[in-house]
């Protein structure tokens, strides 16, 4: 049985992540400030008598008891609303809680994983990304503090990997499923929830910029996969099959049901035009490609928030 701290296990991805953890067996302490996370997202985990929950921000240092084998760093507000509202604070939890999560994963000589983001290629010029990719960001755009935080906890992760501590480093593209807030502010729950309300459906732009969606339950099996792999260079998780956000909408409606009128609204500033992941890497070393198709995952999503809200 192996012991694990996961910071950011109140979050959508991190709750999830803790489930699978525990489901294998393992022991986790789940560590969030419950800033853009909820506290019902571990209902579940709660359940087992292997699960410890500590509400901190990890941007102070942390002091745990006993062994650790495995350190997650998904600590990190992750939607425009939540990331602009709270600049200052994630560019921290970029800096310096990755820093104090890097120092107890290297005292405690556990691996260490950094959840990073696609945004690190922010709106690219090349498709699709690949891992060599260095990326086109604006670094003082209005995504920049997240965009930014992200790569500079890149870094820091390389530095300490130098150093000797066991690192992996993830490049997360759109995923998406149960446990998101309706009012996270990205483009699977603002067009399911304006369909459970019946609302027109709003659309940025002209919609033909592009987005990969990958279910959860695909998303976490690679991170596991990565995490107990050898390789300790960044590695995309993401699905290849590139669908425009017009695509994605009729998609809403055929999961939904009925027809929805579009509202169609300026593009975002540094919004980008197309997100579709090499995932080459993730094939070769992990054995992992998405398997859940996204109608299928719509379908699940779409009923989890019709009775959860």
């Amino acid at each position: 049985m192996a012991r694990h701290l996961v910071a950011g296990a109140a979050g959508f991805l991190g709750s999830h992540l803790v489930d699978r953890l525990l489901a294998q067996g393992d022991e986790v302490i789940g560590v969030d400030n419950v800033s853009t996370g909820r506290a019902r997202n571990l209902d579940e985990a709660r359940r087992s008598a292997r699960f410890r929950f500590e509400q901190q921000d990890v941007i102070r240092p942390l002091d745990v008891e006993g062994p650790l084998d495995r350190v997650w760093n998904l600590a990190s507000p992750a939607s425009p609303p939540d990331y602009q509202r709270l600049a200052v604070e994630t560019l921290r939890v970029g800096s310096e809680g990755t820093r104090n999560l890097l120092d107890l994963a290297n005292a405690k000589g556990a691996r260490f994983f950094q959840a990073s983001t696609s945004e690190v290629y922010g709106d690219p010029d090349v498709t699709p990304q690949s891992e060599s990719y260095w990326g086109r960001v604006n670094p003082v755009g209005p995504r920049s503090m997240y965009d930014e935080s992200k790569r500079f906890a890149e870094a820091l992760v390389m530095a300490y990997r130098a150093r000797g501590t066991k690192t992996r480093i993830v490049r997360i593209f759109n995923t998406y499923g149960p446990r998101m807030r309706l009012d996270d502010g990205r483009v699977v729950p603002n067009l399911i929830g304006q369909a459970l309300r019946g609302e027109p459906l709003t659309i940025y732009g002209d919609g033909n910029q592009t987005r990969s969606f990958c279910f959860v339950d695909d998303e976490v099996e690679g991170l596991v996969r990565l995490m107990e792999s050898d390789h300790d260079l960044p590695v995309n998780l993401g699905n290849p099959t590139e669908t425009t956000i017009l695509e994605f909408a009729d998609a809403i409606e055929h999961v939904a049901g009925r027809q929805l009128m579009r509202v169609f609204l300026p593009r975002p500033t540094d919004d980008p035009m197309q997100r579709r992941p090499d995932i080459t890497k993730a094939r070769t070393l992990l054995g992992w490609e998405p398997r859940v198709q996204l109608e299928e995952g719509l379908r699940r999503t779409y009923e989890w928030f019709a009775k959860n809200g």
